[in-house]
């Protein structure tokens, strides 16, 4: 039988996926967005497989405990394809209430059967039937015996996360923070004001009844909570809206480019940021959008295209070593480990470890060293990330400054919401208190 057919419906599709995940560095999108786009699916089995997917991989340390409990062997020694095949099954028990319990347990075992043949096929079915028989009786870490267990299983995070965010947070904000990771994200759509107005977008969701809230902190900002097949949409090929989280936005602002100035974004990929100042800029002066890789490029291309942004050069270049005319501004988002974004992209947990964090640290201080030389006297730097962890943003910053004197912080608080800056002089954001990605940025100054 072929491998497609072995693989088919959305659960081994998912499975299928899985695999995929935990053999190579792909991300879970990139795999997902492949398997959407083919077409052997419909809209609801999409949906399922877009449900299951990121389900298992937001709440894979849970469901392997559980697993490990009533798994006959080592469970984390069973082959990759029953290892996926049990944690798709168990998600669906725990987490999801339209599929009834039976029928998940069922899907799994004839899907095992069909790869693994029936002896494998009764051990799923013995392990899922004995999960069902006990599913009021399953037993969690106590937080009593030991928090930072009790927190990483129940809340299904790696234990080192959890133990630094701890001892920084404390117990309770920690908690609150795993719990908002763990949350279904909302989609944030940032409305095209070069094209319509926020009035007429909010219109265009009534009229499909597209359930919406606008942003507390950002007026053009909207949240809603489910667009299907956005960018299938008219008002998204028309170039109304585009997909950008509020925290992603904040940058821009930071930045506050003025019309006619220049502008590099040295990390422009995948061109939020990119389109957000030709915006805000209203097609006067030159933005120079950089990146390393073609294929981004000529994405960020097409994103200028739909929302009608003409003043952008892009350049594959190395943000690093790029060398042109010098800027008014420059932008740095740089690469980051990404600890903000977890809800949207829980893969990214059972990615990262802590080693990460100080591998790009180099990186993130040569991009602010190499936007140093690209800004003029009076000019501005934004630094921003989209993770959470001190060294990659507050610490990285003051190291830069250190070494370059000539530069000072600005107040971030007369370009956007006080609430969302922090003590230090800097923009500040927590899924936990201010719903939306986490997320740091910095405006500089270059005094001389």
């Amino acid at each position: 039988m072929q491998s497609g057919l072995l693989y088919d419906g959305p659960r081994g599709t998912a499975v299928k996926i899985l695999n995929r995940i935990e053999r190579t560095d792909s991300y879970l999108e990139k795999l997902l967005d492949s398997e959407l786009r083919s077409g052997d699916l419909n809209d609801l089995d999409k949906g399922l497989l877009t449900e299951i997917i990121h389900g298992v991989m937001r709440w894979k340390l849970k469901l392997d405990w559980v697993l490990t409990g009533f798994f006959h062997g080592n469970f984390t020694k069973a082959e990759a394809n029953v290892r996926n095949c049990l944690r798709v099954a168990l998600y669906q028990i725990l987490f999801l209430d339209r599929v009834p319990h039976f029928a998940a347990a069922n899907e799994a075992v004839e899907f095992i059967k069909r790869i693994r043949g029936d002896k494998t096929g009764d051990l799923v079915n013995a392990v899922l039937r004995n999960i069902l028989r006990n599913l009021n009786n399953i037993h969690y870490p106590s937080p009593e015996e030991d928090q930072i267990k009790y927190l990483s299983v129940v809340y299904s995070h790696p234990p080192w996360m959890v133990k630094r965010w701890v001892s920084r947070y404390g117990f309770t904000e920690t908690e609150k923070l795993l719990i908002a990771d763990n949350e279904k994200p909302e989609l944030t759509l940032r409305v095209n004001r070069l094209k319509t107005d926020v009035q007429s977008v909010l219109s265009y969701l009534d009229q499909h009844q597209v359930p919406h809230t606008k942003s507390p902190h950002l007026d053009y900002f909207i949240k809603v909570q489910h667009l299907a097949d956005i960018s299938q949409s008219e008002a998204f090929r028309q170039g109304l809206f585009t997909v950008q989280d509020e925290s992603a936005g904040l940058p821009c602002l930071l930045l506050s480019p003025q019309p006619g100035e220049r502008i590099i974004d040295l990390c422009a990929a995948p061109g939020g940021k990119t389109t957000f100042v030709g915006e805000i800029l209203k097609n006067t002066g030159e933005i120079v959008a950089v990146d390393r890789y073609e294929s981004k490029l000529h994405f960020i291309k097409e994103s200028c295209d739909r929302l009608g942004i003409r003043n952008v050069k892009a350049v594959l270049d190395d943000g690093t070593t790029y060398h042109g005319e010098i800027a008014d501004r420059v932008l740095v988002d740089a690469p980051c480990t990404g600890l903000g974004v977890l809800s949207k992209k829980p893969d990214i947990k059972w990615k990262r470890d802590p080693e990460d964090i100080a591998g790009l640290t180099a990186l993130q201080l040569q991009l602010v060293e190499n936007a140093a030389l690209l800004v003029k006297p009076g000019g501005v730097i934004v630094y921003s990330t989209c993770t959470i962890e001190p060294e990659e943003n507050f610490e990285l910053v003051k190291k830069f400054m250190d070494l370059h004197p000539n530069f000072v912080l600005d107040d971030p608080r007369k370009f956007v919401p006080a609430e969302l800056t922090s003590n230090e002089g800097c923009v500040s954001t927590l899924p936990s208190l201010h719903h939306m990605d986490g997320s740091f940025a910095v405006r500089l100054i270059r005094n001389i």
